[in-house]
């Protein structure tokens, strides 16, 4: 199995409970980049995480957070004036709101990866976002595979053209680009629907394209084929890391399959990208369902309390 390379940032979730008292508040090691690493380690993969923290307490948490799923921390990801924070207060429904502290810059990469992952506040904070860009650009060069999670933060990006304009080229770059409703409603609202913007995305390139919408499901989409699955049930406790989590887990069966190698050709990319644009629909409700069985086990945990391959045995092939 190849490395797969994560590139995004790594933050510690200041959580604010819900009983309003000033002490139940707790530090999590978060980020969506963050959570995809550990999700892909927990899984199984071999995983690179290429971020950005402080050689501080709170870095040093990350680190070892990660470490101990087996994600390795790519070299240079601990140069950081100060580790970056978001405070998480939760909501009905267990929802996150988020208030960003954030810093953020990509170290450089020994190799270009075989398989990327980006995406998140990493794919438009400069500094750092522009060389986001040109990783994926290189990977898709070399003939890697490229996943997409643009996980929009609105409050911390610049005007919604500039940002679209960032998310259609890197969604032109992807073998597989996935958004949640909230994402897709915000980068094209005049669009409508989770049909037509699957569509552009499909248009823009990506061999495959999901949007997810927590408890209405998903919908996965090649240029041939198209399903909906719904949501697993589950007793919902929070919903932090629900998107990264499908994320993990749908890159972990993508690249379960032939042909991600690290030297394929540019001609292998086209392959790949025909293969997942080739995937029947069995198959995509196969991986759709998984996706969604992963998901549930993180929202019926506190925090982003990632799945191991282990805890989705029991619905393996249904």
């Amino acid at each position: 199995m190849a490395t797969i390379t994560v590139a995004g940032e790594a933050l510690v979730d200041v959580v604010h409970g819900d009983s309003g008292r000033g002490d139940d508040v707790r530090e999590v090691p978060g980020g969506s980049p963050a959570n995809v690493a550990l999700g892909l380690a927990r899984l199984g993969c071999d995983v690179e995480f290429a971020t950005r923290f402080a050689d501080d307490e709170r870095g040093r948490r990350i680190a070892e957070h990660l470490r101990a799923s087996g994600v390795r921390i790519a070299p240079g990801s601990a140069g950081a004036g100060r580790t970056s924070t978001a405070t998480v207060r939760l909501g009905p429904g267990g929802q996150p709101r988020y208030e960003f502290d954030i810093t953020w810059d990509l170290p450089g990469l020994d190799e270009t990866p075989a398989w990327l992952h980006v995406g998140s506040i990493a794919a438009f904070l400069e500094p750092g976002a522009d060389s986001v860009l040109d990783a994926a650009r290189q990977t898709s060069a070399a003939g890697g595979s490229v996943s997409f999670d643009p996980n929009v933060r609105p409050a911390l990006l610049g005007p919604r053209a500039e940002v679209l304009a960032r998310v259609e080229e890197l969604s032109a770059l992807a073998s597989v680009a996935k958004l949640s409703d909230e994402d897709a409603a915000w980068l094209w609202p005049e669009l409508g629907d989770a049909d037509a913007v699957l569509d552009r995305v499909l248009a823009l390139g990506a061999g495959l394209a999901v949007v997810t919408a927590g408890s209405a499901g998903s919908v996965l989409a090649s240029p041939t084929h198209r399903v909906h699955v719904p949501a697993a049930h589950t007793s919902v406790v929070d919903t932090v890391g629900a998107g990264d989590t499908y994320t993990a887990a749908l890159v972990w069966q993508l690249t379960r399959q032939p042909d991600t190698s690290a030297d394929a050709t540019a001609d292998t990319q086209q392959d790949e990208r025909t293969r997942l644009g080739g995937l029947d629909s069995p198959t995509l409700l196969g991986l759709g369902r998984t996706c969604s069985r992963a998901a549930a086990v993180t929202v019926a945990r506190r925090g982003a309390d990632l799945p191991t391959a282990d805890d989705l045995v029991p619905v393996r092939g249904s």
